[in-house]
């Protein structure tokens, strides 16, 4: 399959080689240490997808929190009450496959504030009283289906807004800061505001959260015509664009660059409410774990997007997407809450490996299914994280925790090992694209 540009450019960019590739004679392209970011917020356009985004991925975290509080307090299960969570991630595969072509066949505009609109909607129906705990969960459900849909098509705007430089993977960075961040401030905000009202309360302030986004979307982001007109069934365009997007070898091994090195981060990290019941810590302990490996991606994120030029950010691309499962394997010698504590730090850094990803990504995808390809990529990372942290309950019901933590970082490190030998060997062959290439 060709490998067209992409979304056109918005200014000059240098290339991005792979690190497979031999050093060119030539000087990389300068940089510009500590301006990256700010101008990626220069773009007025990329402030409005920004700004929402921040409301959507708050609202979603926030969401997730009360909703779990509400079923909980309606059932007293927690089995039901973690059943919330878990919806989160099991639908994307829906989403990401069955609905993945509306990110090319409809405007992208239309798609994100339909999307937006939806997620308000289901937020809002979960505040109606005496609504059964079986259709909350299906209201949750409806919300992780869209969501994959939605972070395809936001994440192929961003080609139209950034271009496919380094604009575009500065600004993913930007996008995964705030994900990690939600994750922080979310849950934070989640409590304190349960402390003070009620969990439909909450409800109905999330689905605010979805409206502004909708409503900044609208008024913010220019109204750009769909990638392509395909005609057919929505499901027979979905699965025919999937199909092409996985028989293109170099594709396949991307997504699986993507999706690997997630898969097995999580492992620990299913884990860490009963590591932290072994060490003794309680809750302060637990809750001091789960915040390590989002300060150890934001930090890293920040330093590499903020220090770093687009060469030496590609080049780092395949050691931190070893390094990232490596950390794990410290859990072999049980370490105690501080130490454990600088594991899971060290294994969230390694999330700047997705800079060269992204990069090489966009460049290998042609742009009328860049929409559908980033769908498919964000399901197939979240449902395959999903896999991931069943496989870790499943390990540690029959092994011990010191043993099934580090093993997902033995298998972790040969799978990711292979995935790289593959994402090197389809580069061989393949021409040196001008300009914004790999």
């Amino acid at each position: 399959m060709p490998t067209p540009s992409g979304p056109a450019a918005t200014g000059p960019t240098e290339p991005c080689p792979d690190p497979a590739a031999p050093p060119e004679p030539t000087a990389p392209a300068p940089s510009s240490p500590g301006t990256g970011y700010r101008l990626v917020f220069a773009v007025p356009e990329f402030r409005s997808v920004f700004a929402a985004h921040l409301l959507s991925a708050l609202g979603v975290v926030v969401c997730e929190l009360a909703l779990s509080v509400l079923v909980y307090r309606l059932t007293g299960s927690p089995l039901l009450s973690a059943l919330t969570f878990a919806l989160g991630l099991l639908p994307y595969v829906i989403g990401g496959t069955l609905l993945s072509a509306i990110a090319d066949r409809c405007p992208a505009r239309r798609v994100l504030v339909v999307c937006d609109l939806l997620c308000a909607g289901c937020a809002a129906a979960m505040v109606v009283p005496g609504t059964p705990v079986a259709v909350l969960l299906a209201l949750r459900c409806a919300t992780a289906a869209i969501a994959p849909v939605f972070a395809g098509t936001r994440a192929a705007t961003l080609g139209d807004v950034l271009g496919e430089g380094d604009l575009f993977v500065l600004g993913r960075s930007l996008i995964r800061i705030v994900n990690q961040s939600a994750q922080l401030v979310g849950f934070a905000a989640g409590g304190l505001l349960l402390a003070a009202v009620t969990p439909g309360t909450v409800l109905a302030i999330t689905a605010g959260t979805f409206l502004g986004s909708a409503l900044l979307l609208r008024l913010g982001t220019r109204a750009r015509p769909a990638r392509r007109t395909a005609r057919g069934a929505l499901l027979g365009t979905s699965l025919s664009g999937t199909r092409r997007l996985l028989a293109d070898r170099r594709i396949r091994a991307l997504l699986l660059l993507t999706w690997l090195p997630p898969t097995f981060v999580v492992v620990p990290e299913a884990l860490l409410i009963p590591y932290a019941d072994l060490l003794g810590v309680g809750p302060a302990g637990a809750g001091l774990l789960m915040c390590a490996m989002p300060v150890g991606a934001i930090t890293a994120e920040t330093l590499v997007g903020t220090f770093l030029g687009p060469r030496a950010r590609a080049r780092l691309t395949f050691p931190l997407g070893v390094f990232c499962v490596l950390p794990s394997l410290g859990f072999a010698a049980r370490p105690s809450l501080g130490w454990a504590v600088v594991l899971l730090v060290l294994t969230g850094t390694g999330i700047a490996y997705n800079f060269g990803v992204d990069r090489w990504f966009v460049a290998a995808v042609p742009d009328e299914l860049l929409g559908q390809a980033m769908t498919v990529m964000q399901a197939g990372r979240m449902t395959i994280m999903g896999l991931g942290m069943g496989a870790a309950g499943v390990a540690a019901e029959y092994a011990p925790l010191w043993v099934a933590m580090p093993a997902g970082g033995v298998v972790g490190v040969v799978c990711v090992l292979l995935v790289v030998a593959e994402v090197r060997r389809t580069r061989a062959g393949r021409p040196v694209l001008a300009g914004p290439a790999e």
